[in-house]
């Protein structure tokens, strides 16, 4: 297996010039979630050119290949999402987007890039290779309900018996994995408040009931729920991210929007949290003589890693030459829905650092967000080492299981 896994590991280092060209088309052309169309066909036809199986409209625009080793063995599944988000590219760098307002700020274009050409490799060398190996191209990560829900809904999970899946970390230097057993990132929701008051002139306030003051002495109280009223072994947030109230400046308002996240580690104090929020909602407008509308989404669920598969992760990354440092992160609050790949099959979800080597690294999701392009072949590596070794250790397993019983 070790010379199968060495054999493999050069070709990707020799695919890398592939594979950088890849990461930067898609990253010159991105799309929206759930608007993937252009870049769900460019996988599919990658795939047909190679010659693998491959499953185009999974779930909507998801894409599966699958490809079959000439031996017996698991079923293991991999995954990348191709999604852009709603920013506008400023890097002054050949490959900048050529998307107005759209751009790839989160390094989905290095994780579709780095499992293309994994899938390459695994391909040219199913002779050697036990077991089948799924391919799983997800569009829609960046927004709720994401496309996970409706590929897994599509069968891409069938008869997979084990999913690995990374994301570049732009805040980590690259030759560092992280990992987790149990919740790695946070359940992410998503709340609207509408509050309905009287509006009026600006020098008759008595005259009113002001929609913007209630909204603002909202905004503060919601900040106890956090501080107050959560256990603070339980880590939550409650942020308001937007407060919509458009009027003339001489004008006291009588609408006022406000949309914000709740972050929550389990179930409990999810569900504490969306309670006390209409707690405090409606003791607020009671305040200020106000109505509202009060509507709770419910966003991805926590990503919680398998224990066995964690610790099986952190040995085949120890095989990765490139890795120089493995080291257990903190809970993230970034929301993630590779949660729901883990609440149907085992698995683990892991931190690939990515730290570009400049004097400033832009965080996800920022307007100059870019990443260490060389972390795409340490990616591929692990995924590709996961992959390989959980044939022997699942077999391995098996067989202590059986001498215990």
């Amino acid at each position: 297996m070790d010379q199968v896994q060495d054999q493999l590991f050069s070709q990707i280092e020799n695919l890398y010039p592939e594979m950088v060209e890849i990461r930067r088309f898609m990253h010159q052309h991105p799309e929206l979630s759930f608007q993937e169309v252009n870049t769900a066909n460019y996988i599919q036809s990658y795939y047909e050119k190679l010659g693998v199986e491959v499953r185009g409209n999974v779930g909507g625009n998801g894409v599966v290949a699958k490809i079959h080793g000439s031996k017996p063995g698991k079923t293991v599944a991999l995954r990348a999402d191709f999604d852009a988000l709603p920013i506008q590219d400023e890097k002054d760098v050949p490959y900048k987007s050529l998307v107005p307002g759209v751009m790839h700020a989160c390094g989905h274009d290095g994780h579709t890039a780095a499992l293309l050409v994994l899938a390459k490799v695994l391909h040219e060398s199913r002779e050697n290779l036990h077991g089948t190996y799924v391919m799983i191209h997800q569009h829609a990560e960046e927004y709720a309900p994401g496309g996970a829900i409706s590929m897994i809904e599509d069968g891409c999970l069938e008869g997979v018996d084990v999913i690995f899946g990374t994301h570049l970390w732009a805040s980590e230097t690259t030759g560092t994995i992280q990992y987790r057993i149990g919740p790695i990132m946070a359940a992410a929701d998503r709340f609207e408040i509408a509050i309905q008051g009287k509006g009026g002139h600006g020098a008759q306030p008595h005259k009113t009931k002001d929609a913007i003051l209630a909204g603002s002495q909202l905004v503060t109280n919601l900040q106890q729920i956090v501080s107050r009223r959560v256990n603070p072994v339980d880590s939550a947030v409650v942020s308001v991210g937007s407060f919509m109230a458009d009027n003339a400046f001489n004008v006291i308002a009588d609408k006022a929007k406000l949309i914000g996240t709740v972050r929550s580690f389990n179930e409990s104090t999810r569900e504490f949290i969306a309670t006390e929020i209409e707690k405090i909602i409606n003791g607020t407008c009671i305040t200020m003589d106000c109505s509202y509308d009060y509507v709770f989404h419910r966003g991805y669920p926590p990503v919680v890693n398998h224990a066995a598969e964690t610790e099986f992760l952190i040995d085949c990354a120890s095989k990765v030459p490139e890795v120089k440092k493995i080291e257990e992160t903190e809970p993230q609050m970034g929301g993630e829905d590779f949660a729901y790949y883990l609440q149907h099959v085992k698995g683990t979800f892991f931190f690939t650092g990515a730290k570009p080597q400049t004097d400033e690294a832009y965080p996800h999701h920022h307007p100059m967000f870019d990443f260490d392009e060389k972390a795409m072949v340490i990616a591929a590596k692990t995924l590709c080492s996961a992959a390989l070794h959980y044939q022997s250790y699942e077999k391995a397993r098996q067989e202590k299981h059986e001498t215990l019983a």
